[in-house]
């Protein structure tokens, strides 16, 4: 465990993250922001039609000039993954993909949404019936019993720890396998079975009875997880404690200072609904980043009282 606590920790280095992180760092806040710039729905895209921004801007160029920006004003950043966030009292614990913990007094959730291109085909069908979105949810159901993991970044490679622990056989079915090697070296340890295939569609009626690869090869399972990329703003809302909106359940729940339900919890940007815009994303940022390091401030001092 880390012994350095930080006053603001911002998961999500998209737009609405590095402007928090602009705002809190000003403030004289120990800031660090956690995520990589590249996993932004910013980076590959461009902007246009942005207050003070002329033509088109390449997303990657903005999002490089906003850290750039950050940093100078004091901000760390660290290009990990977060994988698990915690609170113990009125402290934050956060893990990382390569093992590292970072203490906060306050946490701004700014990780984006997730836009997957496609659902596998019986997926949509058996959601609550074998298929989940979350391990640490839903992981216990499945003791002793065969499962899948699909997905080719850390948050996959932790789901299928995780389920070592508690299933008869884990199956990570990860094309790319893009995790840290330190990661492939635990899941070997664990006994988790690699899968370099592409997943094809998801068996089962009623309930999952199997997955099948695209080498018609199928797996004998029981349950399939589906986590892709770095944790997103679902799970760690739920291993938090954070509300969602509840016509959805999709959205994080925030006022107008972008708290949420939990104290020393924040949120911005896309995480919070629609519109899916930088612009919003931006200015939830700089509420966030600020509020933040006020919470930051009044915890310190009641620390030290």
């Amino acid at each position: 465990m880390s012994d350095e606590l930080y006053d603001v920790a911002i998961i999500g280095a998209g737009p609405a993250g590095l402007q928090a992180a602009i705002h809190a760092a000003r403030r004289r806040v120990k800031t660090i922001v956690l995520g990589k710039i590249e996993a932004s729905a910013l980076y590959k895209a461009h902007l246009e039609n942005y207050f003070g921004v002329p033509g088109k801007k390449e997303g990657k160029e903005i999002l490089e000039i906003g850290l750039s920006q950050a940093k100078n004003f004091g901000a760390k950043h660290l290009s990990l993954d977060v994988v698990k966030a915690e609170l113990s009292g009125n402290t934050f614990y956060i893990e990382l993909e390569d093992g590292q913990k970072i203490n906060s007094l306050t946490v701004i959730i700014a990780t984006g949404v997730t836009r997957r291109k496609g659902k596998l085909k019986g997926e949509k069908a058996l959601v609550g019936k074998g298929v989940s979105y979350c391990v640490d949810c839903d992981g216990f159901f499945f003791r002793g019993l065969p499962v899948a993991v699909i997905g080719n970044g850390s948050a996959a490679a932790h789901g299928a720890l995780t389920l070592s622990k508690i299933a008869s056989d884990v199956y990570l079915v990860s094309p790319k396998l893009d995790i840290p090697e330190a990661l492939k070296n635990d899941l070997k340890k664990q006994k988790v079975k690699l899968i370099t295939v592409k997943p094809k569609e998801i068996l089962g009626e009623k309930e999952v009875e199997g997955l099948l690869l695209e080498n018609e090869q199928t797996l004998e399972v029981k349950g399939v997880f589906i986590e892709e990329g770095a944790k997103g703003a679902l799970q760690l809302a739920t291993s938090l404690g954070v509300m969602l909106d509840p016509e959805n359940m999709t959205y994080i729940q925030v006022d107008r200072t972008q708290k949420t339900n939990v104290p020393g919890v924040f949120a911005a940007g896309d995480v919070c609904g629609p519109p899916l815009q930088v612009a919003k994303a931006v200015g939830e940022g700089c509420i966030a980043g600020l509020n933040a390091a006020e919470e930051a401030n009044r915890r310190r001092k009641q620390n030290e009282a």
